[in-house]
């Protein structure tokens, strides 16, 4: 390979990203339908019926415009925004679902309005933002990353405030205001660990590597790479950190090489994932890399962002689904993409992921309506209440009854087959072994 794939690789990375198909994942049961509220039912037989209690409603909700105002923080221009940038479109997509009135998922005539802010993955500028919108929203729809959630916590104890992660932390899950869209890293990583174990005969056979990333997400990968390899007895050979923005692999990569990895974990980001596969292959370094969720973007399904043959011994960690596999709720969204988000960006999986997110943020929304008190308080009441959630059948069920958050331990590990383009399953749904 040309001494010049590393330096393509990482410009390469800067590009738009090509759409790609997906699996099939194990569905959940339905959720009800959303109900009218009383208020809103014709009145019987002509007769006059009691006047519905007045809504209580604080910061966020204009009640006589019947319009939610929910936060955004993303990273449309920092080294997540590969990611940020399609996450941003999934909430997008559903603000004008909802706009539209259709989908059913909000009161008949409910709205909601978006205030977005870029903090670029910078953790001061995330404060910065959320202090700019604090006032003007009733729940923070996206805060993206974790180091860039975790120092708003604080802050939305004090206001009260809901701030969704497009993260899967599981130091998130353990905090009232932050509940994570999904399985966590952690999980992730122990669960990739049973699959490293397994593909390699047994852990004689497995000489475990991992880069992560110099931050709280990095960390949370890493301690579950680090359970699981206690669990099964597996040596860990070598530990490489990477920080956000990072060009230079060549350390990285030779160090693993050199240690004689032959399972490398990847807790990191696609401005990361990248240079550091097309190093590996020029130096000739060729373990088996599995990524956690956030290592992967889309584009790296199209050739013309990353030459295909790097990922060629590449897997992906998954606890959500991907777009258009066989699950219940996936014609409804992809419906709502083709109505209200085609224009704003081609298919992607981080796009579907922030649009379930957005739909349990929109459940809650609901449920506060219809009890009549969506203040801030009104709103985490009728988030907590929320149990055996599925999103239609797209995710496996969640429960936001109690702390830690509990966002499912199920998670599978596939490949990407760039033939399709898709992802083929290679190992099934599974909690770890080190969690029973």
């Amino acid at each position: 390979m040309k001494k010049s794939l590393v330096v393509w690789v990482i410009a390469a990375l800067f590009v738009s990203f090509a759409p790609a198909c997906r699996k099939k994942q194990p569905s959940g049961a339905q959720p009800a339908e959303p109900s009218v509220p009383a208020a809103q039912t014709e009145k019987a037989s002509g007769a006059e019926q009691p006047a519905a209690p007045a809504l209580k409603a604080d910061r966020g909700v204009d009640v006589a415009a019947k319009t939610i105002r929910i936060g955004a923080l993303n990273d449309e221009s920092g080294p997540g925004a590969a990611i940020g940038k399609p996450f941003a479109i999934g909430k997008r997509i559903l603000a004008r679902q909802v706009n539209a009135g259709a989908g059913g998922i909000l009161p008949d005539g409910w709205k909601v309005a978006l205030i977005e802010k870029d903090h670029g993955y910078n953790p001061q500028k995330a404060v910065e933002a959320y202090r700019e919108i604090q006032d003007q929203v009733l729940f923070v729809g996206t805060s993206f990353g974790t180091p860039n959630t975790l120092p708003l916590r604080p802050f939305l104890e004090r206001d009260d405030v809901m701030a969704f992660p497009a993260s899967l932390s599981s130091e998130l899950a353990s905090h009232a205001h932050t509940p994570p869209l999904g399985p966590s890293y952690k999980v992730e990583a122990m669960r990739a660990m049973d699959w490293v174990v397994q593909q390699a005969g047994g852990a004689a056979g497995v000489k475990a590597g991992v880069v992560y990333q110099q931050d709280d997400y990095g960390q949370d990968g890493l301690d579950g790479w680090k359970a699981a390899a206690r669990h099964h007895g597996v040596a860990i050979v070598g530990e490489q950190t990477v920080t956000p923005g990072q060009k230079d692999m060549a350390a990285v990569v030779t160090a693993l090489k050199d240690a004689g990895a032959t399972h490398v974990l990847l807790v990191t980001l696609p401005s990361a994932t990248g240079p550091i596969l097309g190093t590996a292959a020029q130096l000739q370094f060729a373990p088996i890399w599995i990524g956690n969720t956030a290592a992967w973007i889309d584009g790296f399904f199209s050739p013309s962002v990353i030459p295909s043959a790097v990922f060629a011994n590449y897997h992906q960690m998954s606890g959500l689904p991907f777009w258009g596999e066989e699950a219940p709720g996936m014609d409804k969204f992809l419906d709502a993409y083709e109505r209200f988000g085609k224009d704003l960006g081609p298919p992607d999986f981080y796009t579907l992921a922030s649009y379930i997110q957005g739909l349990t943020q929109l459940e809650a929304a609901r449920r506060a309506i219809e009890s009549g008190d969506v203040t801030r308080a009104g709103y985490r009441t009728s988030m907590q209440s929320m149990k055996d959630w599925t999103a239609g059948g797209l995710i496996q069920p969640i429960d936001l009854t109690s702390l830690p958050y509990v966002t499912s331990t199920w998670t599978r590990v596939l490949k990407p087959d760039f033939e399709k383009p898709g992802w083929r399953q290679v190992a099934d749904w599974a909690v770890p072994a080190a969690l029973h």
